[in-house]
């Protein structure tokens, strides 16, 4: 692979964009083929916002089965949620195991993971720090399905950083299988020396069910200093009578990872073109970060009369993360600094469940209580083991009520509205230790901060079928966004801090669109439009965050899939993007990190029943903003596609799969940071071509 020339987006991506093309045109237009005796295909979900399922009355959903990612030839959560139409990757280190990929719903770039609300079973895991959801750390085999909400509407039922939209995944459980027991084991080998291996047993005997899903990944990674070593793991216990369930689930995850650093186009001190010519160095040897995470969760659901149900769940999640960066020489003073943290938070969420009918119309209503307290404490010095420079600590504490109703006002009508009320106090403070080894004159103290505010969240939803083929749909909603820790007191490991008090911010979404499903046939389009005020942005060159200038969102985002025959699916989606400054010294420029055009496509074929099935993917982005180029002067981050395939089968118990993911080995990167001041200077974090994945296991 080299960086030394970029062809142009059409010469670069012919391949796999004329292929990108015949799929999704072939999602549209094909005719229906004849059926086949062969294994069929599971069904494919591109909506879900019926009365009586799963969405939100309005919104644009989208499901991803146990199945789909079974067929996929991904190997990560992220990349599987690529292939819903609005979201885009951002990928740091490599991409193995999806290790630093951020998800990004709607085009909020550097900061999509603070504007993307992640869910596991309708339980918020987004953390207080802004490092944000690793959904490495959630095994792909515990997965039962993803349902992705698209715009902000679920701030009402959910609460802040819903504001581009909510990932909820709803994990297996011993009695989904409807079998006393099962048992799964899996290995597999890939590029860069990875070892792969996962198990799985779920138990259902009567009331009782139980579920355990562990795996582990080793990798030396694309680049160097780029070495993943990784534990996942959850279990639960389940008692499920007819009027009565509860449950207890915990999980554990501890990740090691090298941190490589950037590419610099134009190497300080050197002038030489690091990403040219040597794109799989480094420029941090021994920097690393770990982390060691464990949660706890428990709940009951009970039946108060018929369709009512009382469901109470709280729980809490601990994460310790400790970074070291220590430049090019390990044992030098000089440079060298570390961040030591640690981050706790308990919840309560107590909730009403109502479906009856009210006053002769379909009805269902949603209203609780959510209670969040959160602790943080970070220790800032040279070493870990060394006293710290800083030492922040922060207590945020949350406490919220919502309502939310859909009711049938006609058979073919369904409306729904909500709102949600939520005060949030936070207490923070920075002890600064001049006295520290590597203290510096200008580290300085952040002033104290103690602040109690009120936000709301508010949604309005339509749905309305004309027909067994065409359903319209709409809302509008509202929604906020807390300041997130490292917002507050800044991200920097060389002494720089924030304010503190930053404030929040708000977004304001308007959407539209159809669904079409005519026998083989399923498509969703819609088109939203949203404004926001004080988005929050962080600065990567100062290490600060402040609040933007308004900005504007709006786009198209459509999907489609055409099953020609039983063992024959096409898929496909495409979405427009625009984010763009709408006030201030950049108003008119694009937002960095956002791709305008992205679009998948792929198909599944079952070529002998389960002997031998094939899945191929293509995924496709438009060139997009550096990191830092508000002012629209740098060079883009370049156009990409990249085809992935995979082939494998069953036998009896016995099953494998060999990936090629990247088949066209292309040489791309898609995230960089720009320098402010000279043209044609930024680092970049280049990803790997072409790699393999050899995966055999066995069901019991």
């Amino acid at each position: 692979m080299t960086h030394t020339s970029r062809p142009s987006f059409s010469r670069l991506l012919v391949s796999p964009a004329l292929l990108a093309a015949f799929l999704s045109s072939a999602a549209i237009i094909a005719p229906s083929g004849a059926h086949s005796q062969e294994a069929p295909l599971p069904p494919v979900n591109v909506d879900s916002s019926r009365l009586a399922s799963v969405g939100i009355v309005g919104a644009s959903t989208s499901i991803i089965t146990a199945e789909d990612i079974a067929r996929s030839p991904s190997q990560t959560v992220q990349d599987v949620l690529a292939t819903v139409p609005g979201v885009q990757l951002r990928s740091l280190y490599g991409g193995v195991n999806g290790t630093g990929t951020t998800v990004d719903l709607r085009g909020f770039g550097a900061f999509a993971s603070a504007n993307t609300l992640v869910l596991v079973n309708g339980r918020r895991i987004n953390d207080l720090d802004l490092s944000g959801v690793d959904l490495s750390t959630i095994p792909l085999q515990s997965i039962e399905r993803i349902e992705v909400t698209r715009g902000n509407s679920g701030a009402v039922l959910y609460g802040d950083n819903a504001v581009g939209g909510v990932i909820n995944i709803i994990t297996k459980t011993g009695a989904s299988t409807g079998k006393p027991m099962t048992m799964r084991a899996e290995a597999g080998v890939g590029s860069f020396k990875q070892r792969f291996g996962s198990a799985s047993a779920t138990t259902n005997y009567g009331p009782w069910s139980t579920a355990v899903f562990a795996n582990a990944i080793n990798s030396d990674g694309y680049r160097k200093n780029n070495e993943l070593s990784q534990r996942n793991g959850v279990g639960e216990v389940r008692y499920t009578t007819s009027d009565f369930s509860a449950f207890l689930n915990l999980s554990g995850d501890r990740q090691h990872l090298g941190l490589p650093g950037a590419r610099a186009t134009q190497e300080f001190g050197t002038g030489i073109n690091r990403l040219a010519t040597d794109p799989r160095g480094t420029s941090s040897p021994f920097d690393y970060g770990e982390t060691q995470g464990a949660n706890a969760t428990a709940g009951f659901t009970k039946t108060l009369w018929a369709g009512a149900e009382l469901i109470v769940d709280g729980g809490v999640r601990n994460k310790d993360s400790q970074t070291a960066f220590l430049g090019t020489v390990p044992l030098s003073p000089f440079g060298a600094r570390s961040v030591d943290s640690s981050l706790q938070t308990w919840s309560i969420t107590p909730r009403l469940s109502i479906k009856n009918d009210m006053f002769g119309l379909k009805s269902n209503i949603l209203t609780g209580i959510d209670y969040y307290d959160a602790t943080y404490g970070s220790s800032r010095g040279r070493y870990l083991a060394d006293p710290a420079i800083h030492v922040y600590d922060l207590n945020q504490q949350s406490l919220a009520a919502y309502w939310q109703q859909t009711i049938g006002i006609l058979p073919s009508t369904d409306i729904s509205y909500g709102g949600r009320i939520q005060n949030t106090r936070v207490h923070a403070k920075d002890t600064l230790n001049p006295l520290a080894p590597n203290y510096f004159f200008l580290d300085q103290q952040a002033n104290s901060l103690d602040k109690d505010e009120t936000n709301h969240a508010l949604h309005i939803g339509i749905e309305h079928r004309l027909n067994d083929t065409l359903t319209l749909f709409g809302r509008v909603a509202r929604a906020f966004r807390l300041p997130n820790v490292d917002e507050r007191v800044g991200a920097s490991p060389f002494g720089a801090v924030g304010t503190f008090d930053v404030k929040t911010q708000t977004s304001y979404d308007v959407e539209g669109g159809v669904r079409i499903h005519r026998g083989p046939l399923d498509i969703q389009t819609s088109y939203y439009d949203m404004h926001l005020k004080n988005e929050l942005h962080f600065d990567p060159i100062a290490f600060l965050d402040y609040n933007l200038d308004p900005t504007h969102r709006y786009g198209v985002e459509t999907s489609a899939s055409l099953r020609l025959s039983d063992t024959l699916l096409l898929k496909g989606g495409f979405a427009y993007t625009r984010a763009v400054f709408s006030e201030g010294q950049f108003a008119g420029n694009d937002v960095p990190l956002v791709s305008r055009l992205s679009g998948t496509a792929g198909v599944s074929w079952n070529v002998w029943q389960k002997y031998l099935v094939l899945d191929a993917a293509v995924r496709a982005w438009s060139a997009r903003r550096m990191d830092n180029d508000q002012a629209n002067f740098q060079p883009l981050i370049p156009a990409n596609a990249t085809l992935d395939l995979k082939i494998s089968g069953e036998v009896d118990r016995f099953f494998w799969s060999f990936s090629v993911n990247n088949v066209f080995d292309v040489d791309y990167y898609d995230y960089s940071v720009a320098s402010a001041v000279t043209p044609g200077s930024f680092n970049a974090y280049p990803l790997p071509g072409r790699t393999y994945m050899l995966k055999a296991g066995m069901t019991f």
